[in-house]
């Protein structure tokens, strides 16, 4: 399987791909909650045995929520577990699953007729039967007596303002029950894979549309405004997570969102980590590239070394795989890499080198997470109380499985925060070539992630953007040649 591929898309205004209504292989289908419902009492059956193959539950999702002294709602982001047993984004509904009838009912809100003026007719009942995969439609007005006649327990994850009126009849907090969604979640079925490879394709055409403007990106708030820009048209109106757009010595902090540098030529790097959302499905992608579209020779050798941790990482993804080893691997690329450009001495092997924990400090984060309808997805099962601070914050600690899908993204930084106490340290700064370390600082940091499915025998790559830099130096240079009058105007 190639590692690195090379996306070729029109991307500038007027010719980005335009707002789609989804994968064409999903048209006619219907999300599939009741299969999934029925993937949670297995998971229950498994933990309760009959009284776990019995079990009803219960999901409220979000309602529309007012911002304090003021008559808008806040952003609505429909709770997961709701929306993988029910698959609905309106706000206010509700879906109750009874295991020993294997019934799935949907509770739409009541019509407000006051509010039809203006906002128009909600979904009908008729409608939404076509539309959702239920055994039955009704109004949340029927709820509370449907709920009074089921006769025994009832489990939901937790009680909440969306759900406290019907209480009485509800168990949260059951730790076999949050045990089932997870592990159910965690294997994704064909319907979920279509919906996050139209996520990733979208977010691909977005990070190529990023790179080529560099005429009119003189402000991180440009990378940002680029990629939500062209995520809204195709149709994909909300992030999986907030973006993260920096430059220079920014790219060492991992999780920045500030995105309001001016983008100084002096800075020399650009890191955008940012995926577009698809039906509550995400992508999650991340690329680095020169400002100017020439590697400066210490980010290419990052670059580089980065890439490598990527592509032999890859190359051990498989069924069974252990995710502690492949991660622990990455660790001792840095190394071998780091000891040729002289940042590690070379009096040191690289075993000591591993032994001594010092990459920690470069790498701090895990190799990759599980994805799906949350960025960080459930059934990963961290450990932040590991002790060895290469495992620390490793998110995924369990073998792969056929039908997971995780990213697989190393990272290389150069943080004065992460490195202060390290070249402080007698017993850590010895590993370390303080001058030649010196030479790397205005980098900040590299990392590249992709979105990978687990196969029956691999991987299948969704992330289709181009990682190879010299595809990449390609790719911005032909965005400056063009110029910033080829560019739809920027407010």
């Amino acid at each position: 399987m190639d590692i690195i591929k090379v996306l070729h898309i029109p991307n500038h205004s007027g010719s980005t791909p335009a707002m789609t209504t989804g994968p064409a292989s999903l048209i006619g289908k219907k999300y599939p909650a009741k299969q999934h419902a029925r993937n949670v009492q297995a998971h229950l059956a498994q933990k309760l045995g009959p009284k776990g193959q019995d079990a009803s539950f219960f999901m409220s999702g979000e309602d529309l929520v007012y911002h304090q002294y003021c008559d808008q709602t806040k952003p609505m982001r429909q709770n997961r577990y709701f929306y993988y047993l029910s698959g609905v984004d309106i706000p206010g509904s509700h879906v109750l699953f009874l295991g020993k009838k294997d019934h799935l009912t949907i509770y739409l809100p009541n019509i407000d007729y006051e509010d039809v003026m203006w906002s128009g007719m909600p979904l009908s009942l008729e409608e939404a039967a076509k539309k959702f995969d239920a055994d039955e439609v009704k109004y949340v007005s029927d709820l509370e007596a449907d709920l009074k006649a089921v006769g025994s327990e009832i489990l939901t994850t937790d009680i909440n303002d969306f759900n406290k009126k019907f209480s009485t009849f509800l168990s949260e907090g059951n730790k076999d029950f949050f045990y089932a969604l997870d592990e159910s979640r965690l294997i994704k079925d064909e319907y979920e894979i279509e919906l996050m490879r139209e996520a990733a394709r979208i977010t691909d055409n977005c990070h190529l549309a990023v790179m080529s403007a560099i005429p009119i990106e003189t402000n991180e708030t440009h990378i940002h405004a680029e990629f939500t820009y062209h995520a809204l048209r195709q149709g994909s109106k909300h992030h999986a997570y907030d973006p993260i757009c920096c430059s220079g010595p920014s790219c060492s902090t991992l999780h920045y969102v500030k995105n309001d540098d001016e983008i100084e030529p002096t800075k020399k790097s650009i890191l955008i980590d940012a995926g577009a959302e698809w039906s509550c499905y995400a992508a999650d992608v991340t690329r680095c590239f020169p400002i100017n579209g020439d590697w400066t020779k210490e980010h290419l050798e990052i670059y580089n070394a980065v890439l490598k941790m990527q592509q032999v990482t890859m190359a051990m993804i498989k069924p069974g795989a252990s995710w502690d080893d492949i991660h622990l691997q990455a660790h001792k690329v840095l190394i071998e890499e780091f000891l040729k450009l002289g940042i590690f001495k070379s009096e040191f092997s690289a075993q000591e080198l591993f032994d001594s924990k010092v990459s920690a400090r470069f790498f701090p984060h895990g190799l990759g997470h599980l994805l799906g309808m949350d960025t960080h997805d459930v059934g990963g099962y961290p450990n932040y109380e590991d002790p060895d601070p290469l495992l620390q914050y490793l998110r995924l600690r369990r073998p792969l499985l056929k039908g997971m899908v995780l990213t697989d993204e190393p990272g290389i930084y150069f943080s004065p925060f992460l490195l202060e106490d390290t070249l402080k340290d007698e017993t850590k700064v010895k590993y370390i070539n303080k001058d030649v370390l010196d030479k790397y600082w205005y980098i900040g940091g590299v990392r590249i992630e992709d979105d990978l499915l687990i196969t029956e025998d691999g991987f299948e790559n969704l992330t289709g953007i181009t990682s190879d830099p010299v595809e990449i130096s390609k790719i911005i240079k032909a965005g400056l040649d063009k110029g910033a009058q080829g560019f739809h105007n920027v407010v």
